[in-house]
């Protein structure tokens, strides 16, 4: 088979052209010239022409071999070109051939040509601009100008995108409350209690300081942003080189305990025995014919706290007092002096009351009205010995609870022998550090939760301090821990607080509250105390606002007794636990502070051993490890772990739920329970006659607009969408004002004409609060007298306008019947720059208000004077008219005051 034949129709020998040129090789020498002049010919044609077709011919030739002749026309000229080719070696004329080489178009050319321009020129211009010399445009004649040096172009890697993991889901509570109770371990304690165990740690010493600064470094690993808030304060220490002195016959005692802020100097008077000097202890005294007055009451330690047996002492007219730990209440040494103890009746700087003690700060030159106006000394219990064996005088024996521990002694009345007592203590100006350090909230970091120790003592202090610090530190590791590596993310801010001269009467705390109250009222919804939280162990009491009730049994069924096999709500008798647990705030407990002078709700609670109310070696140098554990029965660690979770649980509980965990409802429920007895003793006192012109509608209609703003509050919360943050922080705020509202706005002091209280225990609130005063009592002598700014509630909290806060946040015009108020004390509010009297809720800050009480003037009208502090302007006039304009009537001693 021929192998063209398939292409051309014709024999395999011929020679066959496509478009492009074919060469054929010719047989004989004599050909190649030809040949190569004809390539030479169609490869200038093809240069200069256009593109072309072929005709091709297949004619026989004569000598019997075969031609292909190819036609060339462009359309002009025809050229033809007849190539012969012989192939060597094969018979019948099989050709052999090769292509020519591909056909170039001009048009390809150009284009190949117009590339190789573009290229060359581009080159060129790159060359030129990176290498040329870069001259400044106010470049002078004759200078030169360095090159700049151009930075080759740096490789930068395209990096992928970081991977992002999807969001983690909050921690729900039971999570939570799992990972705080297993890092809140009694082995965690072990450590930490004995490391911070200090054989001497008293406020402003050097001890103390290193303490701090220990404390706040810890804070600064934990990244909490720690700082340190630092007041210069008055506080009274014995003199060293005059000790105090009591003196009786022979006896010349000098005890080494003293009582700090008691009033300096020697007296004289009748020795008498007082029992606890509770104001029924003295009315039974007056009533054997004992007289009080000039006399020095010879007390026991316990029931009331020193402040209050020396504040009812000075009310009965005695000249000093003298108090010692009796056996029956005290098992220790009897050489054992009592040193952790202060007699004022209030908190704070008692020379910078109501004002904050910072350096150089100047005051006007006063004191605290809480400060006692008598001496009063402590004394080892061998000392009281041979005092009431010498002290005659009816016996006291038949009187019921008056009888000690002592067995070698017969006690009596007193009132026969003379005694001197001779305090000679002097005030030190002394530097004291608070440390704070906080964990800040992620979604309302400007609302805090406060968890606060004091870190001061006298001796030792071991229960009294070091267990509180310990459970401070290690909350605070345990929480950190919990936000940084456990994905917990707590919605308002947690902080930790350090206190220091907790032993003179929370000084610390409470300077720093009338330091930043402005601010500290509007953002601390709840203060924990730690103090004191371990004294024993198989019982349980809290102090706490009623706001706080339903906190504190929640907390208490889901931490375990370390005592027994269930939790401290088993262990305080379920459904009885609040009868069992809940104890009134007392004037010294560091909780009170926050509750009646700022309106913050606190809780104090501590871990008790059963039947016993306090740690007995309290105030003493047996505060230490040894006898804490003897009380604890060696389960010290155990029972401080219960205690940190306990206040741990709380804390978290507040930062952690969408609305605070401050129940409006248990408010009511308290406030009811209070009122009931009042009713019933005033409607006793008007039938009987005793009580003319007094009617109880204004206590009724406060007791009414508690309850409906309650209920409104409640209505608004079933009513919100809790997920808007701006919704849930609204709400907070109105809950928050609850406690704060119901502080007085007239700032009434202690002793003022108040209703007694109901008999027995009664719930914390139940009656008024009080600024450095915890109990109601009999008045002062008749007279003009100075009354410091108290943050009480007075009967002014009872009105209803003031309640209305809690639903409008604004205060009603309407004043309850059987008030009125004067033009005069409205135009003296204007001139003096007061609000009207139902909105001064802030006067004793912002003008540390005095107030005087006068005589009645007029029929049925007491008024009471108020003065700006320092330049003794009178601005405010308050007079409280009956509601028939009756004279005021006294029940027991006391004016009632509705």
């Amino acid at each position: 088979m021929e192998r063209c034949s398939g292409a051309f129709g014709g024999s395999g020998s011929d020679h066959i052209r496509k478009r492009s040129r074919w060469t054929d090789r010719p047989a004989a020498e004599g050909t190649e010239t030809a040949a190569a002049m004809d390539r030479v010919r169609s490869t200038f044609n093809n240069l200069i022409k256009s593109e072309r077709y072929s005709r091709f011919t297949l004619q026989p030739a004569e000598d019997g071999e075969r031609h292909v002749e190819v036609k060339l026309s462009d359309g002009d000229a025809d050229d033809t070109t007849e190539v012969t080719t012989e192939v060597v070696g094969q018979d019948g004329g099989s050709p052999s051939f090769r292509p020519a080489p591909p056909r170039q178009s001009r048009r390809h050319i150009y284009f190949m040509a117009l590339a190789t321009l573009l290229i060359f020129v581009t080159g060129y211009l790159i060359g030129n601009i990176s290498h040329r010399k870069v001259e400044p445009p106010n470049t002078e004649p004759g200078t030169t100008v360095s090159p700049v040096p151009v930075t080759p172009p740096r490789f930068v890697p395209v990096t992928p995108p970081p991977f992002v993991p999807a969001p983690d889901l909050p921690l729900q509570w039971k999570d939570i409350a799992r990972l705080l109770t297993q890092k809140l371990s009694s082995q965690a304690f072990d450590e930490s209690l004995r490391d911070f165990d200090r054989p001497r740690r008293s406020a402003g010493s050097v001890e103390d300081a290193a303490l701090a600064i220990r404390i706040s470094e810890e804070f600064e690993q934990l990244k909490m942003f720690p700082w340190t808030d630092v007041h210069y304060v008055q506080l009274q220490t014995p003199d060293s080189t005059r000790p105090n002195r009591v003196l009786f016959g022979s006896d010349v005692f000098e005890p080494a305990g003293y009582l700090a802020y008691s009033k300096t100097g020697t007296v004289q008077g009748k020795l008498v025995y007082g029992n606890y000097g509770r104001q029924e202890d003295l009315d039974v005294l007056q009533k054997k014919s004992i007289e009080l007055k000039g006399s020095v009451l010879l007390l026991r330690r316990g029931k009331i706290t020193f402040a209050e047996q020396v504040d009812n002492a000075e009310r009965k007219g005695a000249a000093a007092v003298l108090i010692y730990p009796d056996s029956q209440d005290y098992n220790y040494q009897a050489d054992t002096d009592l040193m952790d103890m202060y007699v004022h009746l209030g908190s704070g700087d008692p020379y910078t009351p109501g004002f904050p003690s910072f350096n150089h700060t100047q005051f006007p030159p006063t004191q605290s009205s809480g400060l006692p106006k008598i001496p009063a000394q402590t004394i080892t219990a061998n000392m009281s010995t041979r005092l009431l064996q010498n002290i005659g005088g009816p016996e006291a024996d038949a009187i019921s609870g008056f009888k000690g521990g002592f067995d070698s002694v017969s006690y009596r009345l007193g009132g026969i022998e003379n005694v001197t007592v001779e305090v000679n203590n002097v005030l030190v100006n002394t530097k004291i550090r608070n440390v704070f350090g906080v964990i800040k909230g992620f979604i309302d970091p400007d609302r805090y939760v406060v968890l606060g120790a004091q870190r001061d003592a006298w001796g030792s202090g071991y229960a009294r301090a070091a267990v509180g610090t310990s459970v401070l530190m290690e909350l605070a590791k345990a929480v950190k821990e919990m936000v940084k590596n456990e994905r917990f993310r707590p919605r308002r801010s947690i902080v930790f607080a350090s206190w220091s001269a907790g032993e003179y009467g929370n000084v610390g705390a409470t300077e720093w509250l009338e330091g930043y109250m402005s601010s500290i009222d509007k953002s601390v919804f709840t203060y924990i105390s730690l103090d004191g939280i371990v004294m024993g162990r198989g019982s349980f009491t809290a102090s706490a606002s009623p706001l706080l009730h339903s906190l504190v049994e929640n907390t208490m069924k889901r931490v375990k007794s370390p005592s027994s096999s269930g939790t401290l709500y088993d262990m305080m008798g379920q459904s009885n636990w609040e009868g069992n647990t809940l104890k009134p705030l007392s004037v010294d407990d560091p909780a009170y502070t926050f509750v009646a002078f700022s309106g913050i709700p606190a809780v104090s609670f501590h871990f008790t051993s059963p039947n016993t109310e306090s740690y007995s070696y309290y105030g003493t140098n047996l505060d230490n490890m040894d006898h804490l554990n003897y009380q604890t029965n060696h389960h010290t660690s155990e029972t401080t772990a219960a205690a940190a979770q306990f206040a741990g649980l709380m804390a978290l509980r507040l930062v952690h739920n969408h609305l605070l965990s401050l129940d409006v409802t248990r408010y009511t429920d308290v406030v009811d329970a209070a009122v009931m007895p009042v009713y019933k003793r005033i409607n006793q006192l008007v039938q009987s006659g005793q009580l003319k012109g007094v009617s109880s509608t204004w206590l009724s209609s406060a007791r009414g607009s508690l309850k409906r703003a309650a209920e409104s509050i409640g209505r608004t919360i079933e009513n919100s969408d809790l997920e808007n943050q701006k919704s849930c922080r609204t709400i907070n705020d109105r809950i928050m004002r609850v406690e704060r509202n119901l502080l007085s706005p007239v700032r009434v002091a202690y002793g003022d004409s108040l209703p007694p209280p109901p008999a027995g225990p009664r719930p914390p609130h139940a009656g008024v609060h009080r600024r450095g005063h915890g109990h109601e009592a009999a008045p002062r002598p008749a007279g003009p007298r100075h009354l410091e700014p108290a943050g009480v509630c007075s009967r002014h909290a009872g009105d209803s306008a003031g309640l209305q806060l809690l639903t409008t946040g604004t205060r009603s015009e309407e004043r309850p019947e059987g008030r009125t108020e004067s033009s005069r004390c409205r135009a003296r509010l204007q001139r003096c720059g007061f609000p009207r009297p139902m909105a001064v809720s802030r006067a004793a800050e912002l003008f540390n208000v005095r107030r005087w009480a006068a005589e009645p003037e007029g029929d049925g009208e007491r008024e009471e004077k108020m003065e700006r502090r320092g330049d003794a302007r009178r601005c405010l006039t308050l007079q409280v008219v009956s509601q028939q304009g009756g004279k005021g009537e006294t029940v027991g001693g006391r004016e009632v005051g509705l």
